[in-house]
């Protein structure tokens, strides 16, 4: 099946819930929570990353996150509540169906970096 653009990010936003940076706060304080900015390199050091949040880049999303893979993270585990976030939604939309698609449970879906920043929340330095 072929699927474009347009499909695939109508397919994740259905799948992937899009919260607020105040949603996001609570969910963080509450605990086994992980964050994933899943922005390019460049982007991150640049702008700085969610307080506490890890950097590993769209495309190397999947392998971080399976088990089977030499390149596992181990901060990835699947009872953990995952929040991914981007430059606009649109890398983490699509990174958070993939993780669904991997039997990730409970994935959300932050949206912008700009937005978590101008909403005044801790950030990260470069």
């Amino acid at each position: 099946m072929v699927a474009s653009v347009k499909q695939m990010m109508e397919a994740a936003n259905a799948a992937v819930p899009r919260i607020t940076p105040a949603q996001a706060k609570e969910m963080i304080a509450k605990g086994n929570t992980l964050v994933v900015d899943v922005r390019d390199a460049p982007e991150v050091e640049k702008s700085g990353k969610v307080a506490g949040a890890i950097h590993v880049s769209r495309g190397m999303l999947e392998f971080r996150a399976d088990r089977e893979t030499p390149y596992h993270d181990k901060n990835f585990a699947k009872d953990k509540t995952v929040i991914l976030y981007c430059a606009s939604g649109g890398r983490s939309a699509l990174g958070g169906k993939v993780l669904k698609d991997m039997g990730y449970p409970n994935v959300y879906n932050l949206g912008a970096f700009k937005d978590w920043a101008e909403s005044g929340e801790a950030i990260d330095k470069p």
